[in-house]
């Protein structure tokens, strides 16, 4: 099938009308498996009979057959992993199926490689720590927030409510309050915060219990954690059109425990998924009522 795409790229005894279809082919090649050929006529300033004559020139019966043959292409193409710059995963004359490719890439690219640096163990002690823990407060800011408020909603739903530390600027006073009975879980992906390192070490001197999610194993936030997830990226701190990578990977990692947590009363959780779902819709809770 990648031969048809060589013979439109040499556009060997083409005639300049076919060259100018097989530039258009090649150019919005996500577009042809959709295109009727009167369309495509119409935007190369050429002819059905045209058009035909080219499919018959490169081998096949007529416009339908050429077209099912793109469409395998294309197909082939979405679905092959390429490798994507984490920092600047597109450029400024992709197409928009282009950048959608390159971020699906990113995307699983980027799950995969945060699963490799996961282990048992790791999860096991920070699925411990949080559920043995009475309170737990969620230090995090800007779009590890986000991530951070994600985790927190989907708690709910197991009867678990966590606190985000930072709301309303309250994150040195609930500091002062957590005891050794409450859990934080700091996340941070540049693990360059001068703030939460004096809460981590005070903390530390507490021995309150602690969990840090950060993409530096150099970061200074570390020596002062209990338990410490390191998901390295290839993202740069500055450097960058977005924070694509780093979130991908906090996200996948804070479902991931969320999931544990959940398995962990599986059947309890199910239950009570069934009697909420049917107070939220046929109870007093219900909006029809």
């Amino acid at each position: 099938m990648l031969l048809v795409l060589e013979q439109l790229k040499e556009q060997q005894n083409f005639t300049q009308t076919e060259k100018r279809i097989a530039d258009y082919i090649l150019q919005d090649l996500s577009k042809i498996p959709v295109i009727y050929i009167e369309d495509l006529a119409k935007v190369t300033y050429t002819s059905h009979s045209a058009i035909i004559r080219l499919c018959k020139k490169i081998g096949f019966n007529g416009f339908r057959d050429f077209k099912i043959a793109i469409s395998t292409i294309v197909h082939s193409q979405l679905h092959a992993p390429g490798q994507v710059d984490a920092n600047f995963p597109f450029e400024e004359n992709d197409s928009p199926m282009v950048i959608a490719k390159k971020m699906a890439d990113l995307t699983v690219a980027t799950v995969k490689k945060t699963l490799v640096q996961l282990d048992d163990d790791l999860l096991n002690e920070i699925v411990e720590t949080l559920s043995q823990a009475e309170r737990v407060f969620l230090f995090a800011r800007g779009d590890s927030q986000i991530r951070a408020r994600s985790f927190q909603n989907k708690l709910v739903k197991i009867n678990q409510f966590y606190i985000l530390a930072e709301d309303y600027s309250d994150g040195y006073w609930n500091a002062a309050n957590l005891t050794q009975k409450d859990c934080a879980l700091f996340i941070s992906y540049s693990g360059i915060v001068p703030q939460y390192e004096r809460i981590l070490q005070h903390f530390y001197n507490e021995k309150i219990p602690t969990i840090l999610l950060t993409g530096s194993n150099q970061s200074n936030l570390a020596k002062y954690a209990s338990t410490t997830l390191v998901t390295i990226q290839e993202e740069y701190d500055f450097a960058k059109i977005g924070t694509f990578s780093s979130q991908v990977a906090f996200e996948y990692i804070l479902d991931t425990l969320f999931s544990i947590l959940y398995a962990k009363e599986y059947r309890q959780n199910l239950l009570n998924l069934k009697e909420k779902q049917q107070l939220l819709q046929s109870g007093l809770l219900s909006d029809s009522q």
